[in-house]
């Protein structure tokens, strides 16, 4: 078998792409091509996502799509549905290997174990450490035997890469299959995180953004934590930008917030999961937190930061979700100060306890509850470009030419476009955020 020419698909989450960028970069450096994921190629990957039905449907039809554009091509379904639905993929028509969350790491190998012929080698070869990272020994899921720590980072984009400094998850929510999936949770060291932000500074690139599975949950296993790396990384400023993906609420600290609000490189943006406004749901979710000590994480942001962007995530319908739940969300959204949320229906999940629960909501119901809830967002969302015009923002700019126009994100993550000009692409620019566009909800230059 030969393989010349390699297509990489991520679905779900920013853990999920960068640890794809790691591996493309693996296979770059021995040669291979590496092309569009909607080109045709010898060999596709595709990383997947259990974290809804309507993930692992998309999973599916990945597979199906590029079966059909390239019958002899070699696919390999990789992630978390691989780990924990082998045997619905392996009965998928194109499916020629199949690894889970650990094992995905060793697709280069098991590949050269089949006696797939490899290129020569290329000379763009990946530095030592950008896979293959291994902490370990903090234990194992039910399913998963992932319990080393893998390092990856994302350099797929010119501007931003995501740098993976934990992975797994202890807290086993009800409603949630990461911690079957991923593991126990674990994390790099901070010299190792420190490590990889050099070198992802040294690329160019201007913007990093810290991500995991239960991110604020970073050294627990030894004895270091998320507060004593961002002091580290802000004291060496690898790049310009730095954020912090989704950090759970009871892990985001009052010291934290006030590190970042004096912080020199860190971003004022937060990402800060919710899931019900309703105490009773939280409770049923098994969620470490209630809606006061959520709005109070909110209320200190605010606080010392007024024009920080603050997002939240929540699941509608989950089973036992009354009328009345739902509208103590909508009620206690309206009255914190976030600037808009992500909105997810719930989705049945085998094997956790919420697939047990009874008085299921109906999809009719949940439907209307989204749209609600989407309707809420976009209000939100208004409401924080239109406290921002005016003043003045530095924003970073992309290098994608979209209808001859560019993008960029304000340190606030407000999107700015403009008429496009190379000369501006991974460039940090000083704007007046002037010109708001109701339908596109974006500032135009």
């Amino acid at each position: 078998m030969v393989i010349r020419s390699v297509a990489f698909h991520h679905f779900g989450c920013k853990v999920n792409f960068s640890e794809g960028s790691a591996l493309s970069r693996k296979f770059k450096g021995k040669g291979f091509k590496i092309v569009d994921f909607h080109e045709r190629a010898d060999c596709y990957v595709i990383s997947t996502c259990i974290v809804t039905a309507a993930a692992e449907k998309k999973c599916r039809a990945a597979i199906r799509q590029v079966h059909k554009k390239n019958p002899d091509a070699f696919i390999a379904v990789i992630g978390c549905y691989s780990e924990l639905r082998p045997e619905t993929l392996s009965g998928m028509e194109g499916v020629s290997m199949i690894l889970g969350t650990s094992d995905k790491f060793l697709l280069l190998e098991k590949l050269s174990a089949l006696g797939v012929q490899m290129p020569d080698s290329g000379t763009d070869s990946p530095e030592p450490d950008d896979i293959g990272h291994y902490h370990g020994g903090i234990g194992n899921s039910p399913k998963s035997g992932s319990s080393d720590f893998v390092a990856a980072w994302s350099s797929d984009d010119r501007t931003r890469s995501f740098l993976k400094i934990q992975d797994g998850c202890d807290y086993f929510c009800s409603y949630c299959t990461i911690p079957l999936a991923r593991g126990r949770s674990r994390s790099d060291t901070i010299d190792g995180v420190l490590d990889h932000a050099r070198k992802i500074g040294a690329t160019g690139i201007r913007e990093m953004v810290l991500t995991g599975v239960n991110i604020g949950d970073f050294g627990r296993h030894q004895n270091e934590n998320l507060l004593q790396l961002i002091r580290r990384l802000d004291d060496i400023g690898p790049v310009s930008r730095i954020r912090i993906s989704s950090i759970e609420p009871d892990l985001l600290s009052d010291e934290i917030i006030e590190f970042i609000a004096a912080s020199r490189h860190f971003m004022p943006h937060f990402h800060i999961p919710l899931q019900s406004g309703s105490d009773r749901i939280l409770k049923q979710m098994r969620r470490k937190y209630d809606k006061a000590l959520y709005a109070g994480r909110v209320g200190r942001i605010r606080t010392l930061l007024p024009h920080a962007c603050i997002a939240a995530d929540l699941i509608t319908g989950f089973p036992g979700e009354t009328e009345e739940d739902h509208q103590e969300t909508i009620t206690f959204l309206k009255d914190i100060d976030i600037s808009y949320i992500h909105v997810f229906t719930y989705s049945a999940r085998p094997d956790t306890w919420a697939v047990g629960f009874s008085d299921p909501v109906s999809p009719g119901v949940k439907t209307l509850r989204s749209r609600e809830l989407h309707r809420l967002s976009e209000e939100k969302k208004r409401k924080f470009y239109r406290t921002n015009a005016g003043r003045q923002a530095r924003v970073l700019f992309e290098s994608s030419n979209t209808g001859g126009r560019m993008d960029g994100f304000t340190e606030n993550y407000i999107k700015v476009s403009q008429i496009f000009d190379p000369a501006w692409i991974n460039q940090i620019r000083e704007i007046e955020l002037s010109e708001l566009d109701e339908k596109e909800i974006i500032f135009n230059l």
